[in-house]
């Protein structure tokens, strides 16, 4: 069809949601809570002011999401001072972990037909598109899962 990279990324990314929602769903999760559950997970005692700012989200819908995962059962909010502090619950770990390990999943079975040295290639032509360098940490699972 298309030989542009907007229309891969829009293929892709169409992918990607359906791929994770298709996995979050099996835990109570819609797409619109994985980076929260993620940036908790990986920032625990993280106050919703920089869940907001880091996620670059709108503060109503920082409120909502978070306020529903918390009603959930994913995170617990506790308030220190003036500010609520943000972490998992057991059943928020169970959801990190899951939501964590669902890129590299996809990845996998999405580049599957590339090999490695084709792999490490197409993400060293990503970044430098966006005018970074690749990250080697950015393309393995985490050591902590």
């Amino acid at each position: 069809m298309f030989q542009t990279l907007a229309y891969y990324a829009t293929v892709f990314h169409r992918s990607f949601v359906a791929y994770t929602t298709q996995r979050l769903q099996a835990l109570g999760l819609s797409f619109g809570s994985l980076f929260p559950v993620i940036y908790v997970g990986k920032h625990p005692g993280c106050t919703q002011a920089e869940l907001t700012a880091a996620l670059h989200l709108d503060w109503g819908y920082s409120q909502r999401c978070v306020t529903k995962l918390v009603e959930d059962g994913f995170l617990t909010r506790k308030k220190s001072g003036r500010a609520y502090h943000l972490d998992l619950s057991e059943k928020g770990r169970e959801a990190f972990a899951v939501s964590h390990q669902v890129f590299f999943d996809w990845d996998q079975e999405t580049l599957s037909r590339l090999s490695d040295a084709e792999q490490q290639q197409l993400f060293s032509l990503l970044a430098k598109a966006f005018q970074k360098e690749a990250d080697p940490t950015c393309m393995k699972p985490s050591a902590a899962l």
